[in-house]
């Protein structure tokens, strides 16, 4: 692979598994170093580890990305020890199923709040200034296709719609620091935690105009892609990687069934 990331240091947030980790293996293999952060201590170490096995520069450290002092503890460390910082991935997020706006307690709704959209906020805000002085770089987001449509989880939805905003507002505030901030948008994604739901899985497949979910491998080369120099004129910007789903939608379907009938013309 192109060593894309030579000489960058990379913070990536909830990478202990999932997407997360591929973000930093994917990382690891373009030349950057990588510290993993997470709250699963002996599954991060145990990434780290993974990745350093197959000779990629990785360390892990815990962060709660809802924890004002974890993260300027973390950045105070990264910036003694690791002397700059490039990369900020905002990945950590924590889903509330089956949540609607008439069954949710408010405190599920902070607790979401807390990880999925004050984590990104308290991000951005810690890292970039190290980010700045190390030279400039990238900030990704990670979103969701709940906050591109209507979605059946109102305070996940919130969530990730207000990463979308956070993501404009700072690409905006930053753009004199050097500093390019955007934001990926999965759809179906192929997780341990994902799979444990078959029916919603399936359901979410068969209204993907590619008919399937993603792998965490293909999201991490969006996110690669938004932070190396490949993307150095693209700031602000939201990208949905999601086979089609939100910009098909359901018309997909329609014309699929419409077609399959014999003589039948739109």
């Amino acid at each position: 692979m192109d060593h894309k990331l030579n000489g960058k240091t990379a913070l990536v947030t909830g990478a202990s598994g999932g997407q997360g980790a591929a973000e930093a293996s994917l990382f690891a293999a373009a030349g950057a170093q990588v510290i993993l952060s997470d709250i699963a201590d002996d599954a991060g170490e145990a990434t780290a580890a993974a990745i350093r096995d197959t000779g990629g520069n990785a360390e892990y450290r815990h962060l709660d990305v809802a924890d004002e002092d974890n993260w300027r503890e973390l950045i105070a460390v990264i910036a003694k020890e690791n002397g700059s910082l490039n990369i900020l991935v905002n990945n950590a997020g924590v889903p509330l199923r089956g949540g609607n706006i008439t069954n949710t307690s408010l405190a599920d709704w902070n607790r979401l709040m807390s990880v999925n959209l004050t984590g990104a906020f308290l991000g951005i805000r810690e890292a970039a200034p190290l980010i700045r002085d190390s030279g400039g770089g990238a900030i990704v987001n990670t979103g969701s296709i709940a906050g591109l449509t209507g979605h059946f989880a109102t305070a996940y939805s919130a969530s990730k719609w207000g990463i979308r905003g956070i993501t404009k507002s700072a690409a905006m505030e930053l753009v004199d620091w050097g500093i390019r901030v955007n934001a990926v948008h999965p759809g179906l994604v192929h997780t341990p935690l994902v799979e444990e739901s078959v029916d919603f899985v399936q359901a979410l497949s068969d209204q993907t105009p590619m008919e399937r979910g993603a792998t965490s491998e293909e999201i991490a080369k969006v996110v690669l892609f938004l932070t190396c120099d490949d993307s150095s004129y693209i700031t602000g910007h939201d990208i949905a990687v999601d086979g089609g789903f939100t910009d098909v939608g359901g018309y997909w379907r329609v014309l699929k069934q419409v077609m399959a009938q014999p003589d039948q013309r739109i």
